[in-house]
């Protein structure tokens, strides 16, 4: 699975959001995504770490999730390509904005 397919999943993004914030164990994980069983999480990390989102490293008995630095580089560049057409209507829209208030 790709980048692009893993995180069309709502509940893969959740998983995602909550590493942003930093490294968790998988059990805190799945203590925290209460709608999920504890298998379901697991696939999810397996698809995550499988295309390249993820890293886990083993601590004792546990499991640590990290996201991989350059895991959405890929996204990245391919938003990177309509990045300007988004700069052109923020432009056009302060010059909007800036002639409403004259």
């Amino acid at each position: 699975m790709d980048v692009f397919e893993a995180v069309a999943d709502p509940s893969r993004r959740s998983v995602l959001e909550l590493l942003a914030d930093g490294e968790q164990p998988a059990g805190a994980l799945v203590a925290t995504l209460t709608r999920l069983s504890q298998p379901a999480v697991s696939r999810h990390l397996r698809i995550l770490r499988e295309s390249g989102l993820v890293e886990v490293r083993p601590e004792g008995q546990r499991r640590i999730y990290a996201l991989r630095p350059d895991g959405l580089s890929e996204i990245d560049r391919w938003i990177g390509r309509y990045r300007r057409f988004w700069s052109d209507h923020l432009d056009a829209l302060e010059q909007h904005l800036g002639r409403s208030d004259a």
